[in-house]
């Protein structure tokens, strides 16, 4: 059996990574059998300089291309040094041993991706030369005054559907063109890896509308809401308890951890969070119960029922899933184990 693999890696570009792919041409897999390792062009990919350019692809996840169909993959791929080492830009490498190390606690993660369309140099649904009318009617609307690029966000979702992916739910946001799609609950290596392959994907079905789609975390300057990652988080502890709910939130506030997590939470974020449009000054840290100007909530129903999960409000669109969910849980397993919580 002869199918197309394709796949699909984390390049090193600065400040925001970007997704790259090739495919490759495979002619039978013996069932439990893993696929193999391929290499690429690092010096294309700002991961390897011409003189020594080679790089490894090592799969780590794989799932049905639903674009291709039939018996086709997506292959998700760890990029390595020729020695089999982690490459620098490796962020899931570094993710792996805090997953382990806090396996017990049982973390799971939901990420809510926004994102804009854009046709050419404006958002999808902005008149030529000018601006629509100011942001609110178009969050979760209805009808063609109001909402923009459907067609692309369903067909992404049945794509997302058919690669078996955990995608949870869609909507419209706040602005022109603006979308969210939600990835989990599951596990962080597993939101992560779902993630970006519903990025790839994202980008993959919005070629076919001639649009492009992007996660700047301030697409329109001015009076318009960005757009974020909302991260949501619980332990088994955090689902049983309410003590463990205001623990993970006060954690997430202590010492430098504020200045520690916000600096790695995406490029730009600065633009992102100023305190309008539903969020919180990115150099200010505070929680609070069903307050989406906080950097943290806690979704009234967690307080009702005195355990469930919390949201952190401050990654950007274009954070490295990898990078935030291993901060989060680092940050809050470690202050639940100090607290006895576990």
């Amino acid at each position: 059996m002869t199918f197309k693999a394709e796949y699909i890696w984390i390049d090193g570009t600065e400040p925001t990574a970007k997704l790259r792919s090739k495919t490759k041409i495979i002619a039978g897999v013996p069932d439990g059998a893993e696929l193999p390792v391929w290499g690429f062009d690092g010096s294309s990919t700002n991961q390897a300089e011409g003189h020594a350019s080679d790089r490894v692809l090592k799969p780590v996840f794989s799932c049905p291309d639903p674009i291709r169909g039939g018996d086709d993959l997506l292959v998700l791929c760890e990029v390595l040094d020729i020695d089999g080492t982690p490459h620098a830009s490796n962020t899931r490498a570094q993710l792996r041993p805090i997953a382990e190390r806090f396996a017990a606690q049982e973390p799971i993660f939901g990420i809510e991706q926004e994102y804009t369309f854009f046709d050419g140099a404006r958002p999808l649904g902005f008149p030529v030369g000018g601006f629509p009318a100011a942001q609110g009617g178009y969050y979760c609307g209805v009808g063609a005054d109001e909402i923009f690029g459907r067609e692309i966000v369903e067909k992404h979702l049945d794509h997302c559907l058919a690669a078996g992916l955990s995608i949870s739910g869609i909507n419209a946001e706040v602005m022109p063109g603006q979308w969210e799609f939600q990835v989990g609950p599951v596990g962080p290596l597993e939101v992560s890896d779902q993630l970006w392959i519903a990025r790839w994907l994202l980008y993959r079905t919005a070629e076919e509308f001639n649009v492009s789609a992007t996660l700047d975390p301030k697409p329109v300057k001015g009076d318009w809401n960005g757009a974020g990652a909302h991260t949501n988080f619980s332990t088994k502890a955090m689902r049983e308890g309410y003590d463990a709910i205001i623990t993970a939130c006060e954690s997430l506030g202590e010492g430098s951890k504020p200045m520690d997590h916000v600096k790695n939470y995406g490029a730009g974020i600065d633009d992102r969070l100023t305190g309008l449009h539903e969020t919180a000054p990115w150099n200010e840290y505070s929680y609070g119960v069903s307050d989406r100007g906080a950097s943290v909530r806690i979704p009234w129903q967690v307080e009702v029922d005195k355990k469930g999960y919390i949201e952190d409000r401050r990654p950007n669109a274009n954070v490295d899933p990898y990078v935030v969910t291993r901060l989060i849980v680092e940050t809050c397993c470690t202050g639940l184990e100090k607290a006895g919580q576990v």
